[in-house]
């Protein structure tokens, strides 16, 4: 009899959560380790960030610069609208880009945005850029046109 008692106390003992004064200490211990190993790694990506980043500019590899040098490549200046900017602006597509529909979709939303009649002068200031961007690839795509007339003469 006593041995059945000592060995289902001892058996109720194990099949019982643990206290939680008792379950604080290993998670506890486990939540320093998580905490010390990711301190560790952004410390070192911080460091590596860091020694790259004194390198370039060291190069003269600024940010600004190597922004400046990828709207360079992609064809865009600073502060300059791309052609399907230009497009929605005026609400026409690519295939309509024509001088006359140009010129018609400018002066309507132009006027329809003027300041004396209620409008938006923000508004009316991208209208005159799509505008101004839409004549400048008008002019590039007729350059375009001369140079191959004049490589088939």
């Amino acid at each position: 009899l006593s041995l059945s008692l000592s060995l289902s106390l001892s058996l109720s003992i194990y099949l019982l959560p643990a206290p939680p004064h008792r379950m604080a200490g290993p998670v506890l211990r486990i939540l320093g380790q998580v905490a010390a190993m990711a301190v560790g790694v952004f410390g070192r990506a911080f460091v590596t960030a860091y020694q790259q980043a004194v390198a370039q500019a060291k190069q003269g590899k600024g940010a600004a610069q190597a922004a400046e040098a990828a709207a360079k490549a992609a064809g865009v200046k600073k502060n300059q609208m791309n052609l399907g900017q230009a497009c929605q602006i005026l609400n026409i597509t690519e295939s309509e880009i024509n001088p006359a529909t140009v010129a018609k979709q400018y002066d309507r939303y132009h006027s329809a945005n003027a300041v004396d009649n209620g409008g938006s002068f923000y508004i009316q200031s991208k209208v005159y850029r799509a505008k101004e961007m839409l004549d400048m690839h008008m002019r590039e795509m007729e350059e375009r046109k001369r140079e191959e007339m004049q490589a088939k003469r």
